[in-house]
């Protein structure tokens, strides 16, 4: 890239850290992108909104923000609604589009009504009847926080104990006050990235005992990855399409990664869509990226670059 090219994009304020449940990996990631930024000669600086005020990037002369905040208060919506009145370009997706994707009950709703596979669900609380829910989506069951990422507060159950169901529900329910029971689907665990209007090629995770947990995610080597996936290429070409219109039907622009069930049967479920996805070295973003021929390097800089005009007259 030349020197006219990397001042072109001015001053670039990579978010990271934040107060969410995912600051951890917020940093891991948010440092990754700022040395892949800085190796290609762009002026980009890490700002963490726990230890200052969005405002001051108005205030130091931030051009552009790449923003790796994940979780609430940065892939919800928040911030991005922050950066619209502040008029600072910014990297994903705009408010309305983050604040649904982070809401996993009403993007499935959304993905219901436009025909997009979701597993079975219901929104639960103290109030619900057990043993009908087991009923309705039977066994086993997933219990979620609707609002959390990185399998925060995820509980699988597996047998139709009431006392086992509430205390999964209350689990998940430390995290978010809106809980989601999902019903359970067998099979392989896909993501598909999709980058600047792109679905790049899906990544197969095999996890330890099938549990792709938050350690699994993103400390753990214990857990393979496949990229290719392995799949016959005609599937595969069919998924990535019906993810990149689950990733547009939700308003979703720029990048980011969808993540899915596909059972033996050849029928696949998307599980939730993730608007600033991880890109730590466990990250799967990079990973698919990779595999379509984009260094790291060239990953975020495509990124950068749709932020530009994207939401900002």
């Amino acid at each position: 890239m030349s020197d006219r090219e990397t001042t072109d994009f001015g001053k670039v304020a990579v978010l990271l850290g934040g107060r969410s449940a995912e600051r951890e990996i917020s940093l891991l990631s948010g440092r990754n992108v700022l040395a892949a930024l800085r190796a290609q000669g762009i002026d980009a600086q890490a700002f963490d909104p726990a230890e200052k005020p969005l405002w001051a990037l108005k205030d130091e002369g931030f051009a552009r923000v790449f923003n790796m905040l994940h979780g609430r208060g940065g892939e919800d919506g928040t911030v991005q609604a922050v950066l619209e009145v502040l008029g600072i370009p910014y990297t994903g997706s705009g408010v309305a589009a983050s604040a649904l994707a982070m809401d996993k009950w009403r993007a499935k709703m959304v993905w219901q009504s436009a025909g997009i596979p979701t597993p079975p669900y219901q929104a639960v609380d103290t109030r619900t009847d057990w043993g009908r829910l087991v009923e309705t989506l039977g066994l086993p069951l997933i219990l979620k926080p609707a609002h959390e990422g990185s399998s925060i507060g995820i509980v699988k159950v597996d047998h139709a104990d009431p006392q086992q169901l509430a205390e999964a529900y209350a689990e998940a329910a430390r995290h978010d006050p809106l809980v989601i029971a999902e019903a359970f689907i067998d099979g392989m665990e896909l993501t598909a990235a999709v980058v600047d209007g792109r679905a790049l090629p899906l990544v197969r995770i095999v996890a330890p005992g099938g549990n792709y947990d938050y350690e699994h995610k993103y400390f753990s080597d214990d857990t393979q990855y496949f990229c290719p996936s392995g799949l016959p290429e005609a599937r595969e070409a069919r998924i990535r399409a019906q993810a990149l219109a689950a990733f547009q039907v939700l308003g979703c622009s720029g990048w980011g990664r969808l993540d899915m069930m596909l059972r033996d049967d050849g029928q696949w479920f998307f599980l939730e869509a993730n608007t600033v996805p991880g890109m730590t070295a466990h990250s799967l973003v990079p990973m698919a990226a990779r595999a379509a021929g984009m260094s790291m390097e060239t990953l975020c800089l495509a990124i950068l670059k749709g932020a530009v005009s994207q939401h900002v007259a």
